[in-house]
């Protein structure tokens, strides 16, 4: 018999529901949509617009939507007759899935991890079977469903040693949610043997499906519009997905070491609720420059734009010569630097990232990525880039062989599912056959 959370776990999340409200209200000072769907966090839901199958699909933030893309796009082929439900923790989340997938799934907030917010949730979703992108383990959710008899599946997991550590303190808990998921696809051995000693079971590996990132020529075609407005003959590069304090050690280097006096420094921060502060960081440290949002030419003498807007990251690398990937100089394990290989870019790193491990280590061995300790060894590494256009060459090719060998995780990952709802007992009916 498989028994819910521990009282104890129920009791700080009774707790602790007043502060997570006031704060989605602070939050929404800054970004209104935080004070929309309100209800939704609590498991309250309007009645869904059909009566179809659903799978269900959990995608905390950004992040995790974007690696949601090619799953999503693959059960909508397979199973034409199911309706996807999109769910999310993050607004910035929230308005990646509308973007990516607008109409064609039906997107939602995840509730709470109360008991009764997920029963609630789960009695207007009733999914046939549902996918946790990444790392999102929630107890109630994932106990809940299990007596539901519904499966619930990790997919494209990863487990950090500083993870699995963390969900070593709470050992009880940690094993009980683990093994009552249907299984867990790994997207490396190292992943799949941290998750196996904190109890998970029936984990294989099947890889990172963001390898399986599949560019929109709507993007394509939107880095030319960039390259247009930032100047054409302009040697550019890109800092992506940017995090706080970040910015202000990159701005730093460049007032010790400029980059080539014509080049212009695209900075993009990862969380929109920051574009005014790093705007404000600009102007407090004397760095001219305009706003992407304001869709208007760089004039030549300004150096820096302000990527303020959602949904063109993909865009900003395209029209990119080089990209440093954010998260990586502070140790925040890194962002995506799957992104910018996937449209020809060579990539910067700092020394943190292991929230993609692997994907680092490969770039680097292959040479499609170059590792900077420090943020002045990242500019001066961009500086030297932005002057050889035959080594970014070099890397960009290196970057598409880097992703043609590690293509095929979706593929792996459904034919995985398949045989995981065979043996749990739900049939082909929902397997996710292609």
């Amino acid at each position: 018999m498989i028994r819910g959370a521990p009282l104890w776990y129920e009791v700080l999340w009774r707790l602790a529901l007043p502060l997570a409200l006031l704060r989605l209200w602070w939050r929404g000072l800054k970004e209104p949509a935080y004070r929309q769907h309100i209800a939704e966090r609590l498991g309250r839901y309007p009645a869904r617009p059909d009566a179809r199958p659903v799978i269900w699909i959990h995608a905390v933030s950004v992040g995790e939507t974007r690696a949601a893309e090619p799953l999503v796009a693959a059960f909508r082929d397979s199973h034409p007759d199911h309706l996807v439900v999109l769910t999310h923790m993050t607004a910035a989340g929230r308005e990646t899935g509308k973007a990516l997938f607008g109409e064609h799934v039906l997107q939602a907030y995840f509730p709470y991890d109360t008991a009764s917010g997920c029963a609630r949730f789960l009695d207007w979703c009733q999914p046939r079977f549902g996918l946790l992108m990444e790392t999102e383990l929630w107890p109630n959710m994932i106990l809940r469903a299990a007596q539901r008899g519904i499966p619930v599946f990790l997919v494209n997991a990863r487990m950090s040693e500083k993870s699995m550590h963390g969900y070593s303190r709470i050992a009880g808990i940690s094993r009980s949610m683990l093994r009552a998921l249907a299984g867990v696809a790994a997207q490396t051995a190292a992943d799949a043997a941290r998750l196996t000693r904190l109890g998970a079971i029936a984990v294989a590996v099947t890889g990172n499906v963001k390898f399986d990132l599949a560019v929109p020529d709507t993007s394509v075609l939107r880095g030319r519009v960039l390259r247009r407005l930032f100047g054409e003959g302009r040697p550019i590069m890109v800092a992506g997905s940017t995090r706080d304090g970040e910015e202000a050690l990159l701005l730093a280097a460049l007032e010790r070491a400029p980059l080539p006096a014509d080049a212009l420094l695209v900075i993009v921060p990862r969380h929109p609720q920051r574009f005014d502060a790093v705007a404000e960081l600009l102007t407090r440290r004397g760095f001219p420059f305009v706003r992407r949002s304001a869709a208007q030419a760089v004039p030549a003498g300004t150096a820096i734009v302000l990527g303020d807007t959602m949904g063109e990251m993909l865009a900003y690398y395209a029209a990119a010569d080089v990209a440093f990937i954010g998260g990586s100089l502070l140790p925040l394990g890194g962002q995506n630097l799957i992104e910018p290989l996937a449209v020809g870019t060579p990539v910067l790193i700092g020394r943190s990232t292991f929230n993609f491990a692997e994907a680092a280590r490969d770039a680097l061995a292959r040479g499609a990525a170059r590792q900077g300790a420090d943020a002045d060894a990242i500019v001066a590494a961009a500086a030297d880039l932005l002057g050889n256009p035959e080594l970014r060459g070099r890397m960009a090719a290196a970057g598409t062989e880097l992703l043609a060998a590690h293509r095929g995780a979706t593929r792996r990952t459904l034919d995985w599912i398949t045989a995981r709802l065979a043996a749990v007992g739900q049939g082909a009916a929902t397997a996710a056959r292609g």
